[in-house]
């Protein structure tokens, strides 16, 4: 049995919902039984903007391995990005 995780973090940026595009300002992380994915458990995150109601909200059930990697990728990215003089800390 597993319990769930929750973690929240505040986000800049944009998603897109079933409404178009809008401005993210938190995710929510969560490790739990997903609701549409075919695993016992999943990372959930949730991408929303909770001062527009429900429609502001990106939901993404990935499986433990395309988790990892997908950290993997975007750590990579981020690092190749500030290689190249396109980040600044």
């Amino acid at each position: 049995m597993c319990t769930m995780i929750v973690e929240k973090v505040k986000v800049e940026g944009s998603g897109k919902g079933s409404t178009g595009w809008f401005a993210l300002q938190q995710a929510n992380v969560s490790y739990d039984h997903p609701f549409n994915a075919p695993y016992e458990h999943a990372l959930n995150i949730d991408f929303v903007n909770e001062s527009q109601g429900p429609s502001a909200r990106v939901a993404v059930e990935l499986s433990e391995s395309a988790a990892r990697e997908l950290v993997r990728t975007i750590l990579s990215v981020l690092d190749q990005a500030e290689a190249g003089g396109h980040v600044r800390k």
